[in-house]
């Protein structure tokens, strides 16, 4: 992408610069145009991956051979499949869906005709998935553009999806004489008008910030115009010396940390002793369009670093990032590490990458000609939508978070309950414009955080630079934030590194409270200076506990804190050093809109 895209158009050029930006507009205002009928995806990078593929698969006679050769056994096993089942021989289906499919695995699946409709989708399926991987020639980026949109266009044509040719449907229409379909209706209705309006979906209204969620008592000791920062009241007499500092993604509301009661990490650290913080982020709007990521480092972490040494003086903190607020938290540490800022006790992150070589799916949307897209999208507008990162985020996981629904909701009549994740995940917030497009390309494109070039006032914010113990956490099925490319931070730091595998995917895993049940883990140690294992290695020789990971880290940050316990603090922030309380938790900025 053109450095130039992601420029905030400060001043008034002149000559032929003045020319130049104007011309350089009519190609944003044309992209953000276009990507209105596109849902934010670019064409052309569409047409380029296709190209690459159809050329290259044109020119691999080999490869063109053995699909064909897969396709006639494929059509043998289904032929050989259907004769059985018409003279009622049991025989096992020729192929089994992929794990975590469960789109065919109602008992009604197992009959005919239902089954081979079922069976001929998923061996049509397979070989798809054979026909658009390990294309000799084509450029690993195009060959998984290829493939994932294939995949859901072959999602969109699952038998599954018709009413006509999914039995549960038809069974629950010849129950209900078709109220399910006038129920769907209504729910669908509901729902485009809920949409139109703007407002949450059903059973949302159920989860009022500071009624229902982030409701842990607290108050706000700071605001500038980015953050507003939470200090929570102690629960117990004495608490550890050392405070804890959270700092969340601005991608979403911070109370994805303080849900209800029962599933609040803040409130559960709280209980544990710690004299805890927490960023809020402000919702931004058109009008901070310029806010860059140096706003967010020195306006946010940097800011409540300072406050929270002020309100507890003389100590070290422990500051826990989550998502994309540890990736943020990395450049801050790595940074005071290079200017000997010595204010870090210890570094958490939360499914937070630092090296972006293997982002995992949602790279599929990040490339030059789609990052020259969404910046002139943001351009236009001065900040990215949440309905465009609601919607990129629902594709990774279409057949879950799309097709399964749909089914439920409108043709099987049936609503879901709404949870309190659920309620938090349609609370989404806006992307500035600079903010967005600096992040995406020069940690998603150029991997600069990695590879040692990304800069913070003229120096480079050197990952090697932090000497603190290192607390990561992965999720075994993230889609946002890979827990292989997580794990890198073996790579990058040659401080201790502590790191734990969760069940669960980017959220679930990570709001994973003692006492729920099916929960497990694996952990292991590096030590610092020690030798580094592949992540596969560590798969395989870390311990495996059931439970909680929130309990192993409580004991982490329990052994990195000073033995003696403080007296707990009789009142937040700090009045006399300008930290007066601005109100009560959990402040004005998770209310916007």
């Amino acid at each position: 992408m053109n450095p130039q895209d992601t420029a905030p158009l400060t001043g008034a050029p002149t000559g032929d610069g003045a020319e130049e930006e104007g011309f350089r507009a009519v190609d944003r205002l044309w992209s953000a145009q276009r990507g209105r009928f596109t849902g934010g995806l670019s064409p052309a990078a569409l047409a380029l991956a296709f190209i690459d593929w159809s050329v290259h698969l044109a020119n691999a006679p080999g490869k063109r051979m053995d699909l064909a050769v897969k396709g006639g056994k494929a059509a043998g096993r289904f032929a050989a499949h259907a004769f059985g089942a018409a003279l009622n021989r049991a025989a096992p289906p020729p192929i089994e869906a992929p794990p975590g499919d469960n789109r065919f695995a109602a008992e009604e699946w197992g009959r005919l005709p239902y089954s081979l409709w079922a069976q001929g989708f998923l061996l049509g399926q397979q070989w798809w998935r054979d026909a658009t991987a390990a294309v000799p020639g084509v450029t690993p980026h195009h060959e998984e553009v290829v493939s994932f949109t294939a995949r859901q266009i072959l999602d969109m044509m699952s038998p599954a999806n018709n009413p006509m040719t999914n039995p549960e449907v038809i069974a629950r229409t010849v129950r209900s004489g078709g109220m399910n379909f006038v129920q769907g209706f209504q729910n669908w209705l509901e729902d485009a008008t809920r949409m139109l309006d703007g407002r949450p979906p059903v059973g949302a209204e159920d989860f009022v910030v500071g009624r229902d969620v982030a409701v842990t008592p607290g108050k706000v000791v700071w605001r500038n115009d980015l953050i507003e920062l939470i200090q929570y009241s102690p629960t117990t007499e004495t608490v550890r010396a050392e405070p804890v500092l959270i700092v969340p993604a601005w991608i979403m509301k911070y109370y994805i940390l303080d849900l209800s009661p029962q599933n609040s990490l803040i409130r559960w650290l709280v209980a544990q002793g710690y004299t805890v913080f927490c960023i809020s982020w402000r919702n931004p709007t058109a009008e901070d369009r310029d806010l860059g990521m140096e706003d967010y480092r020195k306006l946010g972490v940097m800011a409540a670093l300072d406050a929270v040494s002020a309100i507890v003086p003389g100590q070290k903190i422990h500051a826990a990032g989550y998502c994309l607020g540890g990736t943020l938290l990395s450049i801050a540490a790595a940074s005071m590490g290079c200017r000997r800022d010595e204010r870090l006790a210890s570094l958490t992150l939360l499914a937070a990458q630092t090296d972006f070589t293997e982002p995992g799916e949602l790279a599929l949307f990040i490339d030059d000609s789609q990052m020259h897209f969404l910046a002139s999208m943001m351009w236009a507008r001065g900040y990215l939508s949440a309905d465009q990162m609601a919607g990129a985020f629902q594709l990774l996981r279409a057949n879950d978070l799309v097709w399964s629904r749909r089914i439920r909701e409108y043709l099987m009549g049936e609503r879901g309950p709404m949870i309190d994740l659920m309620a938090w995940n349609a609370d989404a917030t806006r992307m500035p414009y600079r903010m967005h497009a600096e992040y995406l390309q020069k940690l998603y494109l150029d991997n600069e955080l990695a590879a040692g070039r990304f800069l913070v006032e003229g120096r480079p914010a050197a990952l090697q630079n932090i000497r603190v113990p290192i607390f990561a956490v992965g999720t075994e099925r993230d889609h946002v934030a890979p827990w292989k490319s997580v794990y890198k931070i073996h790579y990058l730091s040659g401080a201790e590194v502590t790191f734990a595998l969760t069940s669960g995917g980017h959220n679930a895993g990570i709001v994973s409270e003692p006492g729920r049940p099916r929960r497990r883990y694996r952990i292991a140690v590096k030590r610092a200076g020690g030798a580094c294992r592949t992540a596969e290695q560590w798969a395989e020789e870390a311990s495996r506990k059931d439970g909680s990971w929130w309990v192993e880290w409580g004991d982490w940050l329990a052994a990195r804190s000073s033995p003696d316990p403080v007296p707990a603090p009789t009142a937040p922030g700090a009045d006399d050093r300008g930290y007066p309380v601005l109100g009560e938790a959990p402040g004005t900025y998770v209310l916007q809109r």
